[in-house]
């Protein structure tokens, strides 16, 4: 199976089939609502206002989300993404929000109040929500029982991990709680391909091959890959790492202009797959 997809002037490059291995495509009463959803009150202005570095609708199409499914975001801290996921999945589906440990630090435990605080303030989006715990340094790998989820998305995670040589265990999890057939959407801002991957990510910043090879050591196969994240303009050169981009802006006012002028940063878009048994 050799495709080729076209959102606008996006072009998604699907991969030659693989045995056992198959393609989720977002049904159309999905995207209607997804649309719908991205336009609610529950977002902010301010989270609206990235949709143009985060594509939200297309790269929730090309990972083949749909609203019956149960699908669960890793680690979502502030919630961009849990705006868009909690209310497409409400109605006929099930989210799932796989958090820190609150008892692993008081940092830990603030990040997690403040989501929970976040979807209990907003009862008309977020009272489906489930939150679970999925934090390997205190052991506590299992936010949802084995073989009971459809979809994992991870955005801008792995070199959080990568921090602490976690991914190995993170990945595993993913494989654990999906369905056979199950799928994994990750978004990462990608390192450049000339430079050996520092394992620790201290710039942010991590090879597609990397996380390509760390995600098939954990049983997954890869479907698909995407541009629709992409930012060329960014040089991945940065001294303060890719938090020198907007939003963080991590260098305050210094080179701000030519940060704001560069944009996001570039990002890689991975579609997997757990083999069906």
């Amino acid at each position: 199976m050799n495709r080729v997809t076209t959102f606008g002037a996006i072009v998604v490059a699907m991969l030659a089939a693989v045995p056992g291995i198959t393609l989720a495509d977002m049904d159309a009463a999905t995207e209607a609502k997804l649309a719908d959803v991205l336009q609610g009150p529950q977002r902010s202005a301010g989270n609206k206002a990235r949709d143009s570095w985060r594509h939200p609708l297309e790269t929730l199409k090309f990972f083949g989300v749909n609203q019956a499914m149960t699908v669960m975001e890793v680690w979502p801290e502030a919630g961009w993404y849990t705006e868009v996921l909690a209310p497409l999945m409400r109605d006929s589906g099930t989210f799932i929000a796989a958090d820190f440990d609150p008892e692993a630090s008081a940092g830990a435990k603030k990040m997690v109040e403040n989501l929970k605080s976040k979807l209990e303030a907003d009862p008309t989006h977020y009272d489906q929500v489930k939150v679970g715990v999925l934090f390997p340094m205190t052991k506590k790998l299992s936010p949802a029982p084995a073989g009971s989820v459809d979809m994992v998305l991870t955005f801008r995670n792995i070199h959080n991990w990568m921090a602490r040589n976690l991914q190995g265990d993170m990945f595993a999890s993913f494989y654990t709680v999906l369905k056979p057939g199950g799928y994994l959407g990750v978004v990462e801002h990608r390192a450049k391909t000339d430079q050996p991957q520092d394992p620790k990510a201290a710039s942010g910043y991590v090879r597609e091959d990397f996380a390509i090879a760390a995600a098939e050591a954990a049983g997954f196969k890869l479907v698909a890959k995407s541009e629709i994240n992409a930012s060329p303009k960014d040089t991945k050169d940065h001294s303060n790492g890719v938090w020198s981009l907007p939003p963080t802006y991590q260098g305050g006012d210094t080179d701000r202009a030519k940060f704001t002028a560069i944009g996001e940063s570039d990002r890689f878009t991975l579609l997997f797959q757990k083999p069906a048994e």
